[in-house]
């Protein structure tokens, strides 16, 4: 059975940074593209980023330059490096396997989904 948990979720001031993780049981996350969603109050989820098996990334445009996403295969666990934090990014946040790239992150059908960690950016 796929578990996927996320955690590093927080509160955060405009301009800080939070590294959020993806830890994963019941799955190998090396052999898979993981990806990181969000979804806002009353809005759609998005996807943010999406980390193939091979290592490539892809990033929403909102995000270009501020998320890192990366992978340590060793710890099974996938993350999502967030600098210069805008309150436009506050969202639940979760992550997935079965990413992929076609002119936006999606996910298949097939996926499996984290429960979400909370980002909220305020001062």
């Amino acid at each position: 059975q796929v578990q996927l948990v996320e955690s590093g979720g927080g509160l955060v001031q405009p301009g800080g940074s939070l590294r959020l993780s993806c830890a994963a049981s019941g799955v190998t996350l090396a052999y898979y593209a993981i990806g990181w969603f969000r979804q806002a109050p009353g809005k759609e989820r998005e996807g943010v980023s999406c980390i193939t098996s091979d290592g490539t990334t892809y990033y929403h445009d909102s995000v270009k330059g501020r998320f890192t996403t990366s992978r340590d295969n060793a710890k099974n666990t996938v993350y999502l490096q967030m600098n210069s934090l805008l309150f436009e990014d506050t969202a639940v946040y979760y992550c997935a396997t079965d990413c992929y790239f076609f002119g936006r992150i999606a996910i298949m059908k097939f996926g499996s989904w984290g429960q979400g960690t909370q980002v909220t950016v305020s001062s």
